[in-house]
């Protein structure tokens, strides 16, 4: 056995066995999630804040990390999103597009390939989970969020397709361990490593397994609803203790790995033209749902807008059931404001980065200005256009609905909340259609199997920054596998070890963007000192 292709079968045992005994065992993986995401309380400064109750303990260490970078490279880079944006805009266009240039794929497919990862889940349950704990208010910091983010995907971006590498074949290698081995040097590349063990990891939770299961999960739920949940594809067996699974279940995760590993067996260049035809249709049903309900609500649209401004600054205390001072609501809707920003865009993960490292230019910064376009599409438009449907429908004001729609007898806390968007898309469309909550469904499925293709790409080229180039194949063999296991399987202890590496692979991006942002700098300005003249197609 070739020694590239034992390092990737090694690596995914020692992962799939985690991966079952958390599953299986529903071991306490709350230490681990915690290590990375909670805020270090034993700071002597929190005992010195006004109030004793302050909820500081409930702050992500990694939001404040990577708040604090978008912050500090925007004001250093000079507010790139604000100077390049609409050049950012004419070369997605394909105004600069030159098809003689080294990569994979044009700069609209790159920026599509991107987006398919990022537009999903966060979008519709997400924004739908931040405004039932904080608020119409935690849009606005959504908002903010994704400003400071916008700079982080410039930076990441533009790094990542400078330090890109080309093979023999003309196919590009790229994203932050690129960056950290070639742009801080041979010594760092421990921290590369990182980046990309965990990034393969990543790729097969939370960028596979989850979005195999809740494609499976909303399959069975509308089977059960059509064909009761005594019919012979919908019953439960007992496998083992613990474990039930249906005959459905079976069935979805199969057909989830075919048309999964149709694409991407292909490679990146099928991918992408999957993603730049998929990505544009799915958006565009679910926006142009939204326009549809937000024109028909328009009277309520004014005084919509200005309770998420009011409410950002000085939210109700009931909101979440949390007391208190006006400083400590305030917090609590910050703070879910900019958790599901952050999480809906993946500014300063770096897996974004690795998609548009395959842009076909010779300019690393004019990638990095249609990179900036991604926490637009996402969290400005897609977020915006969720959270004012909740709002203007009044669906945010009826929690209840989606909680006892799952469990009438429902007393904990609850995080899955796209039920509460398919109620306001339902509410919103019940002038026009009885099946708006359908749109959210189909819409659920089509982002979800669109982030488990993008996120393969992002698995494949950290293989192939570990174990080689022959290590690709058995990779998406044994990410078929994760596709298949994610649809029949319990993930509630796989999202929290997911997360948690989430943190382990962004941590290394971040301190290379800090690290290079000087370097950066420089490639900004000399770039647009230049005045770049728009390709000439024959």
């Amino acid at each position: 056995m070739k020694k590239s292709t034992a390092g990737i079968l090694s690596f995914s045992v020692i992962f799939i066995v985690i991966f079952v005994a958390l599953t299986l065992f529903k071991l306490d993986t709350e230490t681990l999630f915690n290590f990375v995401w909670s805020f270090p309380g034993n700071f002597e400064f929190i005992e010195k804040l006004p109030s004793a109750d302050l909820p500081l303990g409930s702050i992500p260490l990694m939001v404040i990390i990577l708040v604090g970078t978008g912050v500090f490279v925007t004001f250093k880079l000079g507010f790139p999103q604000i100077k390049y944006f609409w050049h950012g805009v004419k070369v997605t266009m394909g105004k600069y597009d030159n098809p003689q240039d080294e990569g994979d794929l044009n700069h609209f497919r790159a920026l599509t390939t991107a987006l398919s990862a990022t537009v999903g889940i966060g979008n519709i349950a997400g924004v739908a989970t931040a405004l039932y704990y904080g608020g119409p208010g935690a849009l606005f910091w959504m908002w903010v969020t994704a400003f400071f983010g916008t700079t982080l995907k410039y930076a990441e971006s533009s790094l990542s397709l400078k330090y890109r590498e080309i093979d023999e074949d003309g196919h590009t290698a790229g994203g932050p361990m690129y960056t950290i081995e070639r742009g801080l040097g041979k010594n760092w590349r421990w921290l590369a490593v990182m980046f990309a063990c965990f990034a393969v990891i990543c790729s097969f939770a939370t960028g596979n397994a989850i979005q195999s299961f809740t494609v499976s999960d909303q399959v069975y739920s509308e089977s059960v609803q059509l064909l009761g949940a005594n019919h012979f594809l919908t019953v439960k067996h007992t496998i083992f203790s613990g474990f039930d699974l249906s005959m459905q279940q079976v069935i979805n995760g199969l057909v989830l790995a075919v048309i999964v590993g149709l694409v991407i067996i292909g490679g990146i260049r099928r991918i992408g033209r999957v993603t730049g035809f998929l990505a544009p249709i799915m958006a565009m049903i679910y926006v142009l749902s939204a326009i549809l309900i937000l024109a028909y609500y328009y009277p309520k649209l004014g005084s919509s807008v200005s309770l998420i401004f009011e409410m950002a600054f000085n939210p109700p205390a009931e909101i979440a059931g949390i007391g208190g001072g006006t400083f400590l609501v305030m917090l609590n809707t910050l703070l879910w404001g900019v958790k599901r920003g952050l999480y809906s865009n993946e500014a300063g993960q770096g897996s974004a980065a690795i998609a548009h490292s395959t842009a076909k230019t010779k300019f690393a910064i004019r990638e990095g200005s249609v990179a900036m376009l991604g926490p637009f599409i996402d969290t400005i438009m897609i977020c915006s256009l969720t959270g004012l449907v909740i709002i203007t429908t009044d669906a945010w004001h009826h929690t209840e609905y989606f909680i006892k729609h799952i469990d009438p007898n429902f007393t904990g806390e609850l995080f899955n909340s796209s039920l509460l968007t398919s109620f306001a898309f339902k509410q919103g469309l019940s002038w026009l259609i009885s099946y708006g909550d359908k749109i959210v469904t189909v819409s659920v499925l089509l982002f979800a199997i669109s982030t488990a293709i993008s996120w393969s790409y992002y698995g494949d080229r950290s293989a192939n920054y570990l174990f080689g180039k022959k290590a690709i194949l058995p990779y998406k063999w044994i990410f078929l596998v994760f596709v298949f296991i994610g649809a029949i399987a319990e993930l509630e202890a796989v999202w929290a070890f997911g997360d948690a590496a989430l943190g382990f692979m962004t941590f290394p991006n971040l301190v290379s963007i800090i690290l290079l942002s000087t370097p950066l700098l420089s490639m900004s300005k000399k770039y647009f000192s230049i005045k770049h003249k728009e390709y000439k197609k024959d």
